[in-house]
Order: C-alpha cells, then sequence, then structure tokens
C-alpha cells in the first residue's frame, strides 16, 4: 500500500486482485489518521505489527478483536472483511446508489455488493417505504 498527499487531496494506491493497482482518494479525516499512523515515515508498510513488520492478516484479526473489545463490542468470529460489509451497507444507508458503491467495492457484479450489504432486509430502504416517505415530505 502506498501513501501519496498533496496539498489538495490524499490518495492511497495498492496492489488489488490479480496484481492489478489502483488508488483511492481519502477522506480529510482518513488522510489525518494515516499522518498519525505513518508518524513521519517515508517508507516501509503503513499498517504494521507489534514488532514493526508488515500487518498480515491473522495481526489484523487480532488488533481488529482487541479494538472491539476496547470498544465494549462483543461479536463472535470479529474478522477484518465484517468491515468491507460495513463498509458496503453503510454506504448504501447514506443512499449511495448500488452502481457507485459497486465501484467502489471494486466488484464486478451488482448481486455481489448486494450480497456484502447486511440491512438488504429492512424495510427502511425498501422501494414501498421510500415512494411513502417522499410523497408524505410534501415534495
Amino acid at each position: 500500500m502506498t501513501w501519496a498527499r498533496n496539498t489538495a487531496t490524499a490518495s492511497c494506491g495498492y496492489a488489488a486482485r490479480a496484481a492489478k493497482s489502483s488508488s483511492s482518494p481519502l477522506p480529510p479525516a482518513v488522510a489525518r489518521a494515516i499522518d498519525h499512523a505513518v508518524s513521519g515515515r517515508d517508507g516501509g508498510p503503513l499498517l504494521r505489527n507489534t514488532l514493526g513488520a508488515r500487518m498480515d492478516r491473522h495481526a489484523a484479526t487480532r488488533r481488529l478483536k482487541l479494538l472491539a473489545d476496547t470498544a465494549g463490542i462483543r461479536m463472535p468470529r470479529m474478522h477484518p472483511h465484517m468491515l468491507r460489509h460495513t463498509f458496503v451497507t453503510t454506504m448504501l444507508d447514506a443512499g449511495v446508489s448500488l452502481r457507485d458503491v459497486q465501484i467502489a467495492a471494486r466488484h464486478a457484479d451488482p448481486r455481489t455488493t448486494m450480497r456484502y450489504d447486511r440491512a438488504r432486509k429492512t424495510l427502511d430502504r425498501h422501494p414501498n417505504y421510500i415512494l411513502a416517505a417522499y410523497m408524505a415530505s410534501g415534495t
């Protein structure tokens, strides 16, 4: 994962599946968190384990469980991939279009994006409820 910052924006480059590389813009709060994480380093891994080496998936799982315990979150089978599900669900809850969420999640098929959506069965996002809310607002 690479990290680049200019005066206007910050972005993060990473190697995706099939050796494809990509880059994503970062919101200012995320850029500040990364600035804090790299703490003046010019190179090396962005996320490090307790020994300072690149964090692997096992270390990431341990770190996530520790953070969840500290925050008082108790969930069975906590793992980093749950953050990806949360990312997709939260964007859809915020009203981001399925197509835009699909692109952000780098899914080739929108059905994959919908499988990640944890709240897809809630009535608040059902088209009938959305239409009723729109009609009730008087617009």
